[in-house]
């Protein structure tokens, strides 16, 4: 396994710790994937930053890998790097990549790896640190995500001397109950858990969840800090994310972003195509050659309200139909799926926050400054 240049090279040695103590820090972990830890992490340093609160950022392990530059990156991190302007290298955010045969490689060489691991984890921790007042650690899950190469999260949170914030999806027996055996690992590493954040909460529910998670967490002795009410745009997807999802192929991409508010199965007469255009942001799958469907949708302007039309069955129109289509601003891609297969898989993928969410961000920002007690989080910190 290869170790990327350190960033203090004038400190022989390997660490164990960070030389930074004195910045505050956070870290971040949830109880599941796709709680919103990310989404939480995000707000939050908009948030801090918004205070005047210059912010570091570290993503110490990272799974969901791609290429920046000569670097291999969590994903997740060169989303933060793309929104703020932190002035840390992306390595120094992203310091260990775990790829496909890096559990291998530690399985059969612990003694030397494991504390390798560590002494990139608390250089690059001391670089997303300088200069910052407090520093965000995003884990890589739950607790115990990277266990298996003796770098979990609540391994990574002691070892960087922080304290842990933990993220659950709202409700209340079992977001409390995933907490409590979250918490139990953070425990037995040493980590103080400061908080929790129910996220993805239905708006009518916030109170009730607030009062009764609340109640229910006191007695775990971790507050909740903030219930943050699920926000529809957040689960939108824009058009780029399912052409990659459903492996579509460009015809006619527009400039400017649109997302899919709703999926919807070209199956009705073409004189019925009005009724599916009142919906913006409408997501039409339909085989190429349904060519009267389609000059519906152009001859009653549907550029304003459709998301794009995907063709499916591995149909095409005719070239006259492309055009017309093309012409009148409306996105087209194609799949070799037929539409139910389609459709599936668009309703059943995850939706994350990605660099071209622009409208997003504020949304972000304004959910975690208004549901979060930012002020009791640093207080504890």
């Amino acid at each position: 396994m290869a170790v990327r240049k350190r960033f203090a090279d004038n400190i022989p040695g390997l660490l164990m710790s960070p030389m930074n103590l004195d910045t505050r820090r956070i870290f971040v972990a949830a109880t599941r994937m796709n709680d919103g830890k990310t989404t939480t992490c995000l707000g939050l340093t908009a948030a801090l930053q918004s205070m005047g609160l210059h912010v570091g950022y570290i993503k110490p392990i990272a799974q969901r890998i791609v290429q920046s530059g000569d670097d291999q990156v969590d994903e997740d991190t060169l989303l933060i790097e793309g929104l703020f302007n932190l002035d840390i290298p992306i390595s120094a955010m992203s310091p260990v990549a775990v790829g496909p045969e890096f559990t291998k490689n530690y399985l059969e060489n612990p003694e030397v790896i494991g504390p390798q691991l560590k002494d990139r984890i608390c250089r690059a921790f001391d670089r997303a640190a300088y200069g910052k007042d407090i520093v965000v650690v995003e884990g890589s899950g739950h607790a115990g995500v990277g266990s298996v190469f003796g770098s979990s999260n609540a391994d990574n949170a002691r070892v960087l001397r922080s304290k842990a914030l933990i993220v659950a999806a709202g409700g209340i027996g079992k977001p409390i109950d995933e907490v409590a055996l979250n918490k139990a690992l953070f425990d037995k590493a040493g980590v103080e858990v400061v908080g929790v954040i129910l996220n993805k909460v239905l708006p009518d529910k916030v109170e009730f969840i607030r009062d009764f998670a609340g109640r229910g967490l006191r007695k775990l002795g971790v507050p909740l800090l903030g219930v943050v009410p699920l926000q529809e745009t957040l689960v939108y997807p824009n058009l780029d994310q399912v052409a990659d999802e459903t492996r579509a192929r460009w015809i006619h991409q527009p400039a400017g972003l649109r997302r899919v508010r709703r999926v919807v199965i070209g199956a009705m007469s073409a004189r019925r195509a009005a009724e599916y255009l009142k919906v913006n942001g409408t997501l039409v799958i339909v085989p190429g050659d349904r060519e009267d469907l389609l000059e519906a949708f152009i001859d009653n302007d549907g550029a304003k309200s459709l998301a794009g039309v995907l063709l499916s069955n591995g149909l095409l129109p005719n070239e006259a139909i492309i055009k017309r289509l093309t012409e009148a601003g409306i996105p087209i891609a194609a799949v070799e799926a037929e539409s139910f297969a389609v459709t599936a898989r668009i309703n059943n993928m995850t939706v994350k926050t990605m660099r071209q969410d622009a409208d997003k961000i504020p949304i972000i920002e304004k959910m975690i400054r208004e549901s979060v007690d930012i002020q009791g989080l640093l207080r504890a910190l």
